[in-house]
């Protein structure tokens, strides 16, 4: 597992985040407790609580710079933000497409259901929210593809990302009625999966906070 762990003490370093190193360390059982967390979605990955009880690491297992070890993470981070923004859009994209082929053959009162307003609009809308959110993705990729500071990009394509895909999912349950609630027709899968990604691996209010500082220069709130 890749280990982050204070090797500077705290009070002699400048910036919170300095004297913390990186390690990939060997999962020890003797060491080490791991207790399955059961969730809402995402089954298809564990998530574990880790307690960890005298953990020995060797030296030889450091990644990157001894005291460097966040900054070390932050190269990460941004793809990262860019790679989930992908998959809201994605899951976003499949639950409007099921959504609108239900809408065409669902059929009351004589008539699709699709050709009413209140069903066509918000589907209409969800779709353009999502393709909207495609162009920040991109855009946060194509500067990360050229070597290229891209932080407020990924955070922003992340922020909209997320923000449409779970749209697109609330109102495809919305379409499909009580059947969107059922297992059988999958949307109640992607909604579960979608809500996830406004949490994790950052949440909306983390991002519109690193926006408000390092972006517009606002004075931190935490």
């Amino acid at each position: 597992m890749l280990l982050l762990t204070r090797t500077t003490p705290v009070e002699q370093v400048k910036k919170k985040t300095d004297g913390m190193t990186l390690f990939f360390a060997d999962v020890d059982r003797n060491a080490i407790e791991v207790r399955e967390l059961l969730k809402l979605g995402r089954h298809a990955v564990d998530t574990n609580m880790l307690f960890i009880d005298n953990l020995k690491v060797s030296a030889a297992d450091l990644v990157g710079e001894e005291g460097r070890g966040f900054h070390t993470l932050l190269d990460g981070l941004n793809p990262e933000r860019i790679l989930i923004a992908a998959e809201a859009i994605g899951i976003g994209r499949s639950v409007v497409d099921r959504a609108v082929r239900y809408a065409k053959e669902r059929i009351v009162f004589g008539r699709p259901i699709g050709q009413n307003q209140a069903i066509a609009h918000p589907l209409a809308d969800a779709y353009a929210k999502l393709e909207v959110a495609e162009l920040m993705m991109m855009k946060a990729a194509w500067l990360f593809d050229h070597n290229k500071p891209c932080g407020p990009e990924a955070n922003i394509a992340k922020l909209r990302a997320a923000e449409a895909g779970f749209e697109a999912c609330d109102r495809a349950v919305q379409t499909l009625g009580g059947y969107g609630y059922m297992q059988e027709y999958d949307v109640e899968r992607f909604f579960r999966e979608c809500r996830m990604l406004k949490i994790a691996p950052v949440s909306q209010e983390m991002v519109l906070n690193t926006i408000s500082e390092h972006v517009l220069k606002l004075p931190r709130s935490y």
